[in-house]
């Protein structure tokens, strides 16, 4: 068995990026630690409770698979990230000595977004030493090397499909539908010759 771990910078972005992958790793036997730095409490629409994805991620990540003590969730404020870069890092640091985690997701190091580009950048720094793989999020990837790929079954695409379905509060932005990631998955899996699949970007490969 081995321990993953995956940072979110925002509640969604592990299950965007890398759901389906997730979903396999649990099923294979594995143990994935989920953390989300931030519940966007800024961002969340006036008709909602502010911390409406606090809710949301518990419902999504169990869809997954994930743990309800494996999820781990911290209160960045989002957009501010850069700004807390040492106490981010504090906190990713204290998540290597607790979890020692064999595999490691981020966001992409050129990802546009100032939160995803912080906790990626001071993922790598804390975990030069681990597989590090970045997970794909096309909406702000302006380039993205497919240098990985973990086939999905359709159980695990079913899974990050009704995972994101739990986020009732996210369902108005273009890239949360069904038909999207579905078609993503497909797109990915034609280039490995498989149904389905998800693509990461190798930073560190440690075998």
């Amino acid at each position: 068995m081995k321990k993953i771990l995956v940072l979110a910078p925002h509640t969604d972005d592990g299950e965007f990026g890398c759901g389906g992958t997730i979903n396999k790793l649990i099923a294979e036997g594995n143990e994935v630690f989920y953390v989300a730095f931030s519940p966007c409490k800024q961002s969340v629409l006036s008709h909602y409770p502010s911390d409406i994805l606090v809710t949301e991620v518990k419902a999504a990540v169990k869809e997954l698979g994930v743990k309800d003590e494996n999820l781990i969730l911290l209160d960045y404020e989002v957009r501010t990230f850069n700004y807390h870069r040492q106490a981010i890092l504090d906190d990713i640091i204290k998540l290597r000595t607790e979890i020692q985690p064999d595999m490691v997701f981020i966001p992409a190091l050129t990802d546009l977004h100032q939160d995803h580009k912080t906790v990626a950048e001071e993922g790598l720094r804390a975990f030069k030493f681990v597989t590090i793989l970045s997970y794909e999020m096309p909406w702000n990837n302006i380039s993205f090397e497919t240098s990985c790929f973990f086939k999905l079954s359709e159980d695990n695409l079913s899974a990050k499909i009704r995972a994101l379905k739990k986020y009732e509060s996210q369902s108005h932005r273009p890239y949360a539908n069904e038909h999207f990631i579905e078609s993503l998955a497909t797109v990915r899996g034609v280039q490995i010759n498989a149904k389905y699949a998800e693509t990461f970007e190798v930073i560190r490969w440690i075998n």
